[in-house]
């Protein structure tokens, strides 16, 4: 595969530009389109070798396609991510002050929570906080999904969470802002909000969910693997990868 950056390589960070975020399914799809419209060879195996080649260009501009993973159901995922503003400032051109304190707020609830969540009755009670322009509840309730839609928030059951997109492209921020009440996955040692957590008292490690399944599959006696203690919780079904699972 040539090192040289190319027309195909072109398309894919222009789709990328317009999407911010695409899961590997879609990635892999994605590449296997622009080598093919651009008449350049396809490697399956070599995406982050082709992502690698637009990011070395990306570079003096301080963006990079980043690679994470979703503590929802474990896929990888890929995101286009701006490198010189690491924190919320990044969103003031599409949200007002007011707005981003609120988003402030809520990642707060969401970090000093065990389970990674935030409920839209702590978030609409953290509103009456605010130190900026008051927002009424419709307003709050609209911003919520607004930041669902801008993929910066995930929503399940009236219950919030730090989507995929903001976590890959605020790890920096979030690791710095919280790092005394942020931990890492035993596992993966990526970030880890939506997880389970060993209950000994001098251990107290997390993994992930999707960490969990695959770590605990087919073991007759989950364990601690950090303290070797009995692991209590129930152990997720590991999920299928996004292509398996339309076939």
């Amino acid at each position: 595969m040539s090192r040289q950056m190319g027309d195909s390589h072109r398309r894919f960070l222009q789709i990328m530009m317009v999407n911010g975020i695409v899961d590997e399914h879609e990635a892999r799809t994605l590449y296997q389109h622009c080598c093919e419209r651009h008449n350049t060879q396809h490697v399956p195996d070599k995406l982050d070798e082709f992502i690698d080649i637009i990011n070395s260009k990306l570079q003096p501009m301080f963006m990079q396609i980043r690679k994470g993973m979703s503590e929802d159901n474990g896929q990888q995922y890929y995101a286009l991510v701006n490198m010189a503003e690491t924190d919320v400032t990044r969103m003031s051109s599409d949200y007002a002050d007011n707005e981003l304190e609120l988003f402030r707020k809520t990642m707060d609830l969401i970090v000093n929570t065990e389970n990674g969540k935030a409920s839209s009755t702590d978030i609409l009670n953290s509103a009456d906080t605010m130190t900026t322009k008051k927002l009424k509840k419709s307003e709050t309730e609209h911003l919520l999904n607004r930041l669902v839609s801008d993929k910066w928030l995930s929503e399940k059951r009236g219950e919030y969470t730090l989507s995929t997109r903001c976590i890959i492209e605020m790890e920096p921020y979030i690791r710095t802002m919280y790092q005394d009440q942020v931990k890492v996955c035993h596992i993966c040692h990526n970030i880890a909000f939506q997880c389970q957590i060993c209950e000994k008292p001098t251990c107290g490690i997390k993994i992930h969910n999707p960490c969990v399944a695959r770590y605990f599959k087919g073991r007759a006696e989950p364990r601690c693997p950090a303290c070797d203690d009995f692991w209590p919780h129930e152990i997720p079904e590991v999920r299928r990868p996004h292509s398996q699972s339309r076939r």
